[in-house]
């Protein structure tokens, strides 16, 4: 994965934003792509990229990673802008238009390039090693422990340690609440 973001970072064109469907990031892609090469347009249209980025999610008492979208319904493209690229581009299938502004002279939308700070930004975020934890708890909230010493015991969430992968959880017994510092996967939601 790495190789492909690095291999983004290159001089030729400038970065725009695609709106699609949401949930057809990738189909549009493999389109885009396509069309790009089935009618020469690869000197021009260099790189289609859906913004991905690697999140931990915990469900069922299991750990799992996944591909989440940064940015649902939208495809980022490195082209050099002219009319027949932008034709290229606005239809191919699943494609509704770019994000652009009006331009004043012409009054008609114009697409508008990416600043080289944000998609910097983006291909870090893509590339980063350390996958983001989806936890579904938060502070206040009742849980069941279902792993360890306190199995069955029920509690309060008091911290959560997404950094960690862990949560500490206010436990009650001999009358006192007591926190319990435990792995996400040691409790569930009630």
């Amino acid at each position: 994965m790495e190789a492909e973001v690095t291999t983004l970072r290159d001089e030729r064109g400038r970065w725009y934003i695609i709106h699609t469907y949401s949930g057809q990031e990738e189909r549009v892609k493999k389109n885009l792509t396509q069309r790009v090469e089935s009618m020469d347009f690869s000197d021009r249209i260099f790189n289609v990229v859906v913004p991905t980025e690697e999140e931990i999610e915990i469900k069922g008492g299991r750990r799992r990673s996944v591909r989440r979208k940064v940015f649902p319904g939208y495809i980022l493209v490195q082209m050099e802008m002219d009319d027949d690229s932008w034709h290229v581009v606005r239809n191919t299938p699943g494609v509704t238009g770019f994000v652009s502004a009006e331009d004043e002279r012409e009054r008609r939308p114009k697409p508008v390039p990416l600043e080289e700070r944000e998609v910097d930004r983006i291909l870090k975020q893509m590339e980063s090693e350390a996958p983001r934890v989806k936890v579904g708890f938060v502070t206040g909230q009742s849980v069941r422990i279902t792993d360890g010493p306190f199995t069955d015991f029920i509690g309060i969430v008091d911290t959560v340690m997404t950094d960690r992968g862990k949560v500490s959880v206010l436990v009650s017994f001999f009358g006192r609440e007591t926190p319990v510092e435990l792995d996400f996967l040691q409790v569930e939601k009630l």
